[in-house]
């Protein structure tokens, strides 16, 4: 399987300027290429192919006056983009014609200046040195190798985020690592006030670190608010908030990947509740702290992990009512409330902690018996098997830069 290893790199100024002369011309030519595709649907013809493509907004495009300087750059980050705008067309098509699984996709956007940039350089354009990663046309690139790779890389993307910082992100081939086997299976029940809580009983709280730090993002908001676009002022404040947005989302992933490297390590099988987040987020009142905990990338983080090292991830139907039934005796008391968090079965009469119930009715739609008289051995539920991963060199992989 494939995985990508990220590592920091600092580039000195003049290797900055270098790399944003090669991010500009990247985004040039995906712009450029991208407009001509919507000229054409216009138009009512085909769209153009990605060989069509790289002999008019490259080879042509560098004989011309107003884009000579894109000979100034390596030409592979060139072509890779327009490959890549050519896989985010497939996959648009795709999702159309009802061909690819997921939410549907939509079609590609022009990239802007003031988003994080990226360019992928593939064989022939970089080398792999000991104290340093090497570039065409940019030079030796300092770098910290936080951990070694498995493999030769067959690519390596540079990626400037919107706080300043640069980063390299190679992709290797690696043998899946299967981990002994284990007769441990968990049911996982994620909730806003408490992450996620176990069918042992565990409750694992999140950091929630926008919560924390509204006053602060609403402080620099506002500062940022009161500048003129474009100037430097704008500018420096535009980097201090993206810096804290930058320390919220890892602070959080590192919460996610902790947590999801744990539970595979510790059980066979983990079984997980489909949870419709996209609906969720709807919900004013509650979104912004949907969003603060990150349920979707905990699952992906989940699936990607089972598959590379061995384990059996499962997600059940969001129709179960495993809030509603009796983890005891398999009495449906109802739909309740979200404020109880308490109740008392009226069949068996057994006291309940809503969560906690909830997780172990999670675990037994899953195949699993957890229950006093064994309840729940075979019930007929629609469970859905984790999907397939493999990261690739293009825009639709998985991301594993954190793995241990």
């Amino acid at each position: 399987m494939k995985a990508r290893y990220r590592y920091r790199i600092y580039p000195t100024s003049a290797q900055q300027l270098l790399l944003s002369k090669l991010f500009g011309c990247v985004r040039v030519v995906w712009n450029d290429a991208l407009a001509h595709c919507q000229a054409e649907y216009i138009s009512g013809n085909k769209k153009p192919s990605c060989v069509d493509l790289q002999k008019l907004f490259i080879t042509q495009a560098k004989k011309t006056e107003h884009r000579a300087w894109l000979a100034e750059v390596s030409n592979i980050p060139l072509q890779q983009s327009l490959n890549d705008l050519e896989q985010a067309y497939q996959n648009f098509f795709k999702s159309c014609k009802g061909n690819r699984q997921g939410k549907p996709v939509k079609p590609p956007k022009f990239k802007k200046r003031r988003a994080a940039q990226s360019a992928r350089f593939r064989k022939g354009g970089f080398k792999v040195c000991p104290k340093s990663v090497y570039l065409a046309k940019i030079g030796q690139l300092q770098i910290v190798w936080s951990r070694e790779l498995k493999s030769e890389p067959s690519s390596v993307t540079v990626i400037k985020d919107a706080a300043g910082r640069y980063f390299a992100s190679f992709v290797v081939e690696i043998e899946p690592s299967v981990l002994p086997p284990l007769e441990n299976a968990v049911g996982v029940d994620l909730g806003i006030s408490t992450f996620a809580t176990l069918s042992t009983g565990e409750k694992v709280d999140a950091p929630k670190p926008l919560k924390k730090r509204i006053p602060k993002v609403r402080r620099l908001s506002k500062n940022l608010s009161r500048k003129n676009r474009g100037s430097k002022r704008y500018e420096k404040a535009r980097k201090l908030k993206a810096k804290l947005q930058a320390k919220l989302k890892d602070t959080r992933t590192d919460f996610l990947h902790k947590l999801s490297t744990r539970l595979i390590r510790e059980n066979q099988t983990i079984i997980l509740e489909d949870l419709n987040v996209l609906g969720m987020l709807k919900n004013r009142k509650l979104s912004r702290a949907i969003s603060d905990l990150g349920w979707r990338q905990f699952r992906t983080f989940l699936e990607a992990k089972a598959q590379k090292y061995g384990r059996i991830f499962i997600v059940i139907s969001r129709w179960e009512p495993t809030s509603q039934i009796c983890s005891c005796c398999g009495f449906r008391g109802g739909k309740l409330d979200l404020r109880v968090r308490e109740w008392i079965c009226l069949s068996c009469e057994t006291i309940h902690d809503r969560d906690v119930n909830a997780a172990v009715n999670i675990k037994v739609a899953g195949g699993h018996l957890e229950t006093q008289n064994g309840r729940g051995g075979k019930r007929q539920t629609a469970v859905k098997a984790a999907a397939s991963y493999e990261a690739s060199t293009h825009q639709e992989f998985i991301q594993l830069s954190l793995f241990e």
